[in-house]
């Protein structure tokens, strides 16, 4: 039935009849050819007569195989491999069943078996090449038009850095449209092997380090980097390269930011911080994650913030059968609630504005939608902010997982995966010290129907939370650019690749675990501002001064990823490790009984109590003296 409505649609357009009818003409041509190679010109009134039994059933059979393999839907201007295919399934397809069904009814009498095979290289050539014409005339007719409405407009001339797969789609976009008005006018590749050769008509001019050389030789406008396997190192070299020759240099996002692989000229961006980590792509298991997913509702809390928005993209390309936002920002929540709507185009979500405390709703939501899996992202990390307010850090980070805990074992969630921090370990913060109760809410779990596990990482590229939207701020203003001490130092990672991971973990947990996800080296703050000045065109200590300000209220210069009497503990997955807890031992009543005494201090507003209940509850706590807002 959809083959008869898609029939009826086609119909309806010109096109579809000059195709029809040029296939006709072609296919009519190829048949007759073929008669004529295999009589070598001499075709008899026997033959004449077969032809004229035998072409009309012919031509009206390979007409609706062509249908069937789409033939009559793609756009001539689009042309493409994948439609070259088409046909030549389809023309073999077609020549087979016609000679076999002529080998069934007659044994091939009075029929040559070697017309068919012609006919079928003819019809291959003719309905192949004709595609192919129509793709090179419209091309060309259309850059014809912009080259008139130009004028004398001066295209605009670009140097590639890397002559792999992500080069090749960029040259093919920009060869396939005109209106772009760019150039490549050479390919720059470390891979000696393809010196001097030529991809879609650029060549290969020589190794990166050439660089400097070629810009003036070749006239070079700007420079895209389109290189996605590249280390730290290596990135921060062709940057610096790229920045000695004064030239316009931009890149493309990394893999982990292109859905699907889609790699386009529109895509292509500044160089950001994120380029210079030199983060490896992560290898995710889609298979498990899918598993788990697909068909599955899912609740993600704090939906709106930088993890949550991304769990929520990640989560959608699985397809679940439903998304719930729950979070207790109006302004972030309709952000992803748009975004999934009108970029991402997955409807099948339900925001929830609320307070994941809220036990009556909590209860609500999770009877009414019966989810399968909770990603608990919600919680407050401005360490500065949940010092001075410490209130709220017990309210959403500690009451609020332990309800969302509760609801999810009285509903039979099947996973809970709670987001954590590096913060939690050894905390010198109310903030690490409240996620760090988190995870033992979490870590002590029965584990009987729901499985919880909890995912413990650094600092993340581009959150909310980031220093990088703040230095980049200070620079535009010309300085200087602040940082608490010259010798701090932190674990990042990209939001993309954080969530991914979270992915990962979630299909292994099993037992209350705690899993860690690989930070690589830390890095210095002060290096990261230094590489954001130059990455901004200016000099660091020079044109941007660098000042220190002291450490805030319970920062730590490290920042670390176990405590005292955990061990790590490899997975299959090499970017995952796991905790494993060192005792076994824990008094879940009096664990219990500590955690309804934070709630009343603080609903009383009562700081000092909650660092003091807080000190019991996680013994390597350290104070700070910072006092509250009230």
């Amino acid at each position: 039935m959809k083959k008869i409505f898609s029939l009826i649609r086609l119909s309806s357009k010109k096109n579809f009849y000059v195709l029809i009818l040029s296939d006709i003409v072609l296919l009519t041509l190829s048949y007759l050819i073929a008669y004529a190679i295999r009589f070598e010109g001499q075709i008899g009134i026997e033959e004449i007569t077969i032809i004229k039994q035998t072409i009309f059933p012919i031509l009206i059979f390979k007409l609706i195989v062509f249908y069937f393999f789409n033939l009559y839907r793609g756009m001539w201007r689009y042309t493409s491999i994948v439609d070259l295919l088409n046909v030549t399934k389809a023309i073999l397809i077609s020549s087979a069943v016609i000679i076999i069904t002529l080998l069934m009814l007659s044994r091939f009498e009075g029929f040559s078996r070697s017309v068919f095979v012609i006919d079928a290289i003819f019809s291959l050539i003719f309905i192949g090449g004709s595609r192919l014409a129509i793709r090179i005339l419209l091309i060309g007719s259309t850059g014809t038009v912009q080259l008139l409405r130009d004028g004398k407009s001066k295209q605009k001339r670009i140097l590639i850095i890397g002559a792999g797969d992500a080069a090749e789609r960029i040259i093919r976009e920009i060869k396939d449209n005109p209106a772009l008005n760019y150039k490549i006018v050479g390919l720059l590749d470390d891979d000696q092997k393809k010196n001097g050769m030529i991809l879609h008509g650029v060549k290969i001019v020589g190794e990166i380090n050439v660089l400097s050389d070629v810009i003036d030789t070749l006239k070079v406008d700007e420079i895209i980097i389109a290189i996605h396997q590249v280390t730290a190192e290596a990135m921060r070299k062709i940057v610096q390269m790229c920045e000695s020759t004064n030239v316009k240099y931009r890149t493309l996002p990394s893999l982990s930011e292109i859905i699907d692989g889609k790699v386009s000229i529109k895509s292509v961006r500044d160089i950001s911080y994120k380029d210079l980590l030199g983060r490896p792509v992560v290898e995710l298991e889609n298979d498990k994650i899918s598993e788990l997913l697909t068909e599955k509702v899912i609740i993600v809390t704090g939906a709106g913030g930088s993890i949550g928005s991304e769990l929520c993209r990640q989560v959608c390309k699985y397809k679940p059968a439903l998304v719930v936002l729950f979070d207790s920002s109006e302004s972030n929540l309709y952000a992803i609630q748009m975004e999934l709507k009108h970029v991402i185009t997955y409807v099948k979500y339900r925001a929830v504005l609320g307070r994941v405390q809220d036990k009556k709703l909590v209860d609500a939501i999770l009877k009414k939608y019966s989810p399968d899996v909770i990603f608990h992202a919600a919680a407050y990390k401005h360490v500065p902010l949940v010092e001075r307010n410490p209130w709220e850090g017990v309210f959403s980070n500690i009451i609020g997982t332990n309800t969302m805990v509760g609801a999810a074992i009285k509903h039979k969630v099947k996973r809970f995966v709670l987001v954590s921090t590096d913060k939690a370990v050894r905390p010198t913060n109310i903030m690490g010290a409240s996620k760090r109760v988190a995870e033992k809410i979490v870590q002590f779990q029965n584990c009987g129907e729901t499985k919880f596990m909890a995912v413990r990482f650094g600092n993340v590229i581009g959150s909310s939370g980031s220093v990088i939207p703040l230095f980049l701020s200070q620079i535009r203003k010309g300085g200087p650019v602040t940082i608490t001490h010259p010798e701090i130092t932190r674990y990042f990672m990209t939001i993309e690749e954080a969530a991914q991971l979270i992915l990962q973990a979630f299909t292994m947990g099993d037992k209350c675990e705690i899993f860690i996800l690989e930070m690589g080296t830390p890095i210095k703050i002060v290096d990261m501002a230094r590489d954001l000045i130059k990455l901004s065109g200016k000099i660091p200590d020079k044109e941007i001064e660098i000042k220190f300000t002291g450490l805030r209220p319970g920062e730590k210069l490290y920042e670390e990823l176990i405590t005292e009497g955990e061990g790590i503990v490899k997975t299959d997955h090499k970017k995952i490790l796991v905790l494993r807890n060192g005792s076994n031992v824990f008094d879940i009543k009096w664990f219990d009984e500590k955690l309804q005494e934070l709630c009343l201090q603080a609903g009383s507003h009562n700081a000092q109590g909650i660092k003091n209940i807080l000190k019991e509850i996680v013994p390597e706590y350290k104070m700070s003296d910072d006092e509250a807002v009230c």
